[in-house]
């Protein structure tokens, strides 16, 4: 029997899944505020990548979680993707990964045993590569394929580099290119082309090992990944959370091979216009900036780059580290700033 194609199966794909920013924060407001222990290190107070909580001095666990459905129709591809992002949220917290849990739902009357193995094999094979084992996990029967990973790291106390950190006149480096959302777009409709999507592939699946690296060097002051809300929601968290404005520049943010003739196709994502109703109003973008490069700003990106706000005297080694590490493409794209109005915002 034919399967369906993954994407097929879900109403929508990678981070691009995600919950609007605007109806998150609002969801998030009905949270009641429970006591925080002096151990929790990092909770949800600026929504950072992950929980940190201290074990002794010199320790502290990292726990995380992230995951979606099909950002494409090749399961092995999909489950390391999925976990790819999963293990990001380690290492943009300055940890390392020791372990993973799965996470999986499955439609098992639609997909075969085979395609769902193939899935977990892929995300097996990444945190392989992680060096760490996927030491258990939790399946359910769902109507749309999920799959994804409870992801468990360890860090210095000292060493924790939060999204909320960022100091005036910090530079902003990023590590890999924008795009994926319209290019997994382009794929849905059958626009993407075998080269692109081997570009997609491959920084989809590119591990954010730079993150344990760049958190001990004491100019890095703070660090995020670019997924879901895209650069410009990432960027603004990291404003806000500093209290500061984060000025882009623009020209210097690299875009991966061909997504902008992609968006001038037709293939922006629904989620990029929901990412930019919810905080568009906290940008200031330049006169007659062009509409399909404001897509690209709020871009969902499944598995980004890392987001790091440096030191102006620190931004080389920041560099190094992710050229030795693959990343030949980081580069930096902004600088951060005192705040011009009574509340941060993102500039360009």
């Amino acid at each position: 029997m034919t399967e369906p194609g993954l994407t097929s199966l879900a109403h929508g794909g990678g981070c691009g899944c995600k919950i609007a920013p605007a109806v998150l924060s609002e969801i998030l407001r009905a949270t009641p505020a429970l006591p925080v222990p002096p151990e929790l290190l990092v909770g949800m107070e600026s929504a950072d990548d992950a929980a940190v909580w201290k074990l002794n001095d010199r320790q502290a666990l990292v726990a995380t979680t992230d995951f979606f459905m099909p950002v494409v129709d090749d399961p092995r591809d999909f489950g390391r993707i999925a976990a790819t992002n999963a293990l990001s949220d380690v290492y943009a917290m300055g940890g390392r990964p020791i372990m993973a849990l799965a996470l999986v739902g499955m439609p098992v009357k639609v997909l075969s045993p085979a395609t769902i193995g193939a899935i977990l094999a892929g995300g097996a094979e990444v945190c392989t590569a992680a060096g760490i084992p996927v030491a258990g996990g939790h399946t359910i029967d769902s109507v749309e394929p999920i799959y994804g990973l409870v992801a468990l790291g360890l860090v210095d106390p000292a060493r924790v580099r939060r999204n909320a950190a960022a100091q005036a006149g910090d530079l902003l480096v990023l590590g890999k290119p924008l795009g994926v959302g319209i290019m997994s777009s382009a794929l849905k409709k059958g626009m993407l082309d075998a080269a692109g999507y081997g570009r997609m592939i491959a920084t989809t699946t590119r591990l954010n090992t730079p993150g344990e690296a760049l958190a001990a060097l004491p100019g890095v002051h703070a660090m995020t990944d670019v997924t879901g809300f895209g650069l410009a929601g990432h960027g603004l968290e990291m404003a806000r959370g500093a209290g500061l404005d984060a000025v882009l520049d623009w020209a210097a943010v690299p875009v991966m091979d061909g997504v902008r003739d992609l968006a001038r196709a037709g293939c922006v994502t629904g989620a990029s216009g929901r990412n930019w109703d919810s905080y568009g109003a906290e940008v200031a973008l330049p006169e007659g900036f062009d509409p399909l490069e404001r897509a690209l700003l709020s871009d969902p990106q499944t598995s980004g780059g890392l987001l790091v706000a440096c030191a102006a005297d620190t931004v080389d080694a920041v560099l190094d580290i992710f050229r030795a590490q693959g990343f030949a493409e980081a580069a930096v794209v902004g600088r951060m700033a005192d705040a011009q109005a009574p509340a941060p915002m993102l500039r360009l």
